[in-house]
């Protein structure tokens, strides 16, 4: 997960922390239900190579998926999979210890099947990465990025739209952490929000970039929403009671999803319109308990407004849900998911056509991917 997901190469962070705590454990507007689960088919699927694990992380307009999967030795390793269920498996040049998406990249693959994550060289450096459909590869190291090793952790590409320009950040010698965008021709533009602390794994998490160059993302300490347009012009944000908010994910005219935690450490997910209006929400069946991180969190929105996340309920188990633009639910499970603690179904991306990929943890904690059609 970027910041956030504990099956990343790289040390966690405090903020990491957070959203392990969430998926391991796995103000508001009143939710409307729909009134039973649509048929849906659901795709469960395991990459070439996978022994510990898949993890599918983005689909694009197509329905190919981006992901990652560990070997035996829990290296993680780069997949593409295409509609017709044909996989591409692959490392970029120099790639000594893994690579992948960051952990949750809900628009790490563009309509073009561009995709951009990591790589972590010999001496455990991370460095970014962009692949072209062909199988080309270019490195992509953010001006005053360090390589020093794990912690200090280089270049962390999130997001890449239909123009070819990736938004997400890298961390300084300080480990201080600063956003960017990198155009197609390969120019930097680096910034920080304001408000962006200078302390360890304090400043600007950008986390995605929609086709017109507006990105979102969030700045520490405290975990706020910013929005930042294409002329560099910043709007902070964050739904009401909120004490930690990331935007996940934005979608064509600037529209906003995330989620946020509260006072109790129970999460919630939110839409905020390009008008700035926020609307906050919580999924049928998400838990309140404040032991284990329960509730609702927002990771992927299509250009028609319809969300894709998960919520994890009262038993600590996590279940995927759409929410269509008029607030209606549709929450799933894949097939072979675990209904017991830790265990459950994980939704983090979806596409025009509502087709949603993600993965599950089966019975014995093993994570596979899934594609769930409408």
């Amino acid at each position: 997960m970027n910041k956030r997901f504990a099956f990343s190469v790289f040390c966690p962070t405090a903020r990491w922390n957070v959203m392990l705590a969430l998926c391991l454990a796995v103000c508001t507007v009143a939710p409307k239900l729909s009134a039973q689960e649509r048929k849906s088919v659901f795709i469960e699927f395991d990459a070439p190579g996978a022994v510990n694990g898949t993890y599918a992380w983005a689909i694009n307009p197509a329905g190919v998926v981006f992901g990652a999967y560990q070997d035996a030795n829990y290296v993680e390793h780069s997949f593409l999979r295409g509609p017709d269920g044909h996989f591409t498996t692959f490392d970029p040049p120099g790639a000594a210890n893994g690579s992948g998406p960051v952990g949750y990249t809900p628009t790490a693959i563009n309509p073009q099947a561009e995709v951009t994550g990591i790589y972590t060289d010999a001496s455990y450096d991370s460095h970014g990465y962009l692949r072209t459909p062909e199988g080309g590869f270019t490195t992509i190291d953010a001006p005053g990025a360090a390589l020093g090793g794990c912690c200090i952790a280089g270049t962390e590409p999130i997001s890449i739209n239909t123009a070819g320009a990736i938004t997400g950040y890298y961390f300084d010698v300080n480990a201080i952490v600063h956003g960017f965008v990198r155009e197609r021709d390969g120019n930097f533009t680096t910034f920080e929000a304001p408000g962006a602390g200078t302390g360890v794994f304090d400043g600007t998490y950008a986390t995605s970039i929609d086709p017109a160059g507006i990105v979102v993302g969030d700045y520490e300490p405290g975990a706020h929403g910013f929005l930042r347009a294409a002329d560099g012009n910043f709007t902070s944000f964050d739904p009401p009671g909120s004490t930690f908010t990331v935007p996940e994910s934005i979608g064509p005219a600037g529209v906003v999803a995330g989620y946020y935690r509260d006072a109790n450490f129970v999460f919630h997910g939110f839409l905020r319109a390009s008008d700035g209006v926020l609307t906050t929400f919580d999924a049928p069946g998400a838990g309140i308990g404040t032991n284990y991180n329960q509730g609702t969190s927002a990771f992927g929105i299509n250009p028609a407004g319809v969300i894709t996340g998960y919520y994890v309920d009262a038993s600590n188990v996590a279940h995927g849900y759409l929410r269509a633009r008029d607030g209606a639910f549709t929450t799933f499970d894949a097939p072979d998911a675990a209904t017991d603690y830790n265990g459950g179904t994980f939704a983090v991306s979806i596409n025009p056509a509502d087709v949603i990929t993600g993965f599950y943890y089966d019975a014995d904690f093993v994570p596979h991917g899934f594609v769930r059609i409408p």
